[in-house]
């Protein structure tokens, strides 16, 4: 109605707001950690030949996958970690895995702290890991750690670059089999385009006679005509 007001939501509703964009934010992440320090643990069991994961390696997985899962949401809102935004895909995913891995360490070494705050302090901490630490032991888990955010910054990536919830279709609701060459298509043809607009001004591509609107027009139509039709 005109000349209505606009009223603000009061803080629990604010609150609830955050809370539920914190999850869903998380949420992918701390399902991809959660099954692969799974594996993790499996592994390790299979090796020493024990079979059966414990419910406190399922609670350590569980803490572990949470960390890394607050550790991205953070993350991502550091401007310091787009410095590579527009540079190659490989620089960003190195760039972005170490700077995960390094907030997780860090992470990790403040949750393990913690305990040791009323019972002699940081100090009592660091004696305690000088007395436990293993080389061996921390190697592995770093190993896994960044092979982890390896992969999971390399989806996390390749998602952007295609577009919110494409990478989702092409995996999960999309026919492969059928779709396989037109999506090869398409992107050659997004590729081609990329190359024009490097290559062209906007005021070559506003003018109609020009050689470079031409060839933008037929790359346009070639992608439209390509694309998938998809049932509602």
């Amino acid at each position: 109605m005109p000349g209505a007001v606009e009223t603000k939501p009061n803080l629990p509703v604010r609150a609830w707001r955050f809370v539920a964009r914190e999850v869903r934010g998380m949420t992918p992440a701390v399902i991809f950690f959660f099954v692969g320090f799974n594996m993790v643990l499996l592994t390790k069991q299979l090796f020493l030949d024990a079979y059966l994961i414990t419910l406190a390696d399922l609670m350590l997985a569980a803490v572990s996958a949470l960390i890394a899962g607050k550790v991205v949401l953070v993350g991502d809102a550091i401007p310091l970690m787009r410095r590579y935004e527009n540079a190659p895909l490989a620089y960003s995913v190195l760039y972005k895995t170490i700077f995960y891995v390094v907030l997780v360490f860090a992470a990790r070494l403040i949750e393990a702290g913690i305990p040791f705050i009323s019972h002699g302090g940081w100090a009592a901490f660091i004696e305690h890991m000088l007395n436990t630490f293993s080389w061996q032991r921390f190697i592995a888990t770093q190993l896994w750690i960044i092979t982890l955010f390896a992969i999971y910054v390399t989806g996390a990536e390749l998602s952007r670059l295609f577009g919110d919830g494409e990478l989702r279709k092409i995996f999960f609701t999309r026919r492969s089999s059928a779709l396989a060459l037109t999506r090869r298509q398409r992107f050659r043809e997004m590729v081609r385009l990329h190359h024009l607009a490097d290559a062209h001004t906007v005021e070559e591509f506003r003018d109609p006679d020009s050689a470079a609107h031409r060839e933008m027009i037929a790359v346009i139509r070639r992608i439209a005509r390509r694309s998938p039709v998809t049932k509602s």
